[in-house]
């Protein structure tokens, strides 16, 4: 990878951007992965590329969902591969949750380089090499999943995904944790709970509240009710606010 200055102002976003051509370079992303990543990043810039509090409060119901799940499920891309494979590995062992390769532009290679690259970093208990189930109402590779993973799921995490599979798993009354950036998007609208960040932010912070709940002396048994619609419509407004105070002149800013 190229070498970025750490002082460099954009040097977490350029990293990023460096990691997913590496992935693309080693067969691990596609084209249409990195698109997708720029599209994301741009709603970071929104968000000041920090994650605010309506993303830490669906964090928080997210690491109960995934805690109190009889069998969490990790669904895992290729850009998220690129992005954060050690992150999937310790959520994953946190949980512990089963992870699966789950791709738009499947092809046979591409998963096999994937489940390398995951278990290299630390992925155990790994799915999707080989599919041997389809989720109902999809087409094409889309639909391509295993049993052992996503369709004996009851809790999913997706990430940096589509809004297909993400509306295909709640119709199968799968609660569906998602990463995006866009509260917009069809996969933000769609799951159960939302966190709207960036996933290399996200992943490791929802590891640590996993580990802090399941170090309580009492387990969760079950998640908590989260209204995923209002905590949008929080984000929505924090982006409001954010572009009305960029949009004023400097000396209307200053103080």
């Amino acid at each position: 990878m190229s070498t970025i200055p750490k002082g460099h102002p954009r040097y977490a976003s350029l990293l990023r951007r460096e990691r997913l051509v590496e992935g693309w370079r080693k067969g691990l992303a596609v084209p249409q992965g990195l698109i997708a990543h720029g599209r994301g990043e741009a709603f970071d810039y929104l968000l000041g590329e920090q994650t605010q509090p309506f993303a830490g409060r669906a964090i928080a119901a997210a690491a109960r969902a995934l805690t109190g799940a009889a069998h969490p499920v990790l669904a895992i891309n290729g850009n998220v591969a690129s992005l954060c494979p050690e992150a999937v590995a310790q959520l994953a062992s946190t949980i512990p949750a089963t992870v699966e390769i789950n791709l738009f532009h499947r092809t046979g290679a591409r998963s096999r380089k994937l489940a390398r690259h995951l278990r290299a970093a630390g992925v155990t208990h790994l799915v999707g090499t080989r599919t041997d189930a389809r989720l109902p109402g999809l087409r094409g590779g889309r639909a391509s999943c295993t049993r052992r993973g996503l369709l004996s799921a009851d809790v999913v995490l997706v990430a940096v995904e589509d809004g297909d599979r993400t509306e295909a798993l709640r119709r199968l009354g799968k609660t569906v944790v998602a990463v995006d950036l866009n509260p917009l998007s069809r996969t933000a609208r769609s799951a159960t709970i939302t966190i709207v960040d960036e996933v290399t932010r996200a992943l490791p912070a929802l590891a640590t509240e996993v580990g802090r709940l399941r170090r309580r002396a009492k387990p969760v048994t079950r998640a908590q009710p989260f209204d995923n619609r209002r905590n949008l419509s929080a984000a929505l407004r924090f982006l409001r606010r954010r572009l009305l105070a960029l949009a004023q002149p400097a000396r209307e800013r200053a103080p």
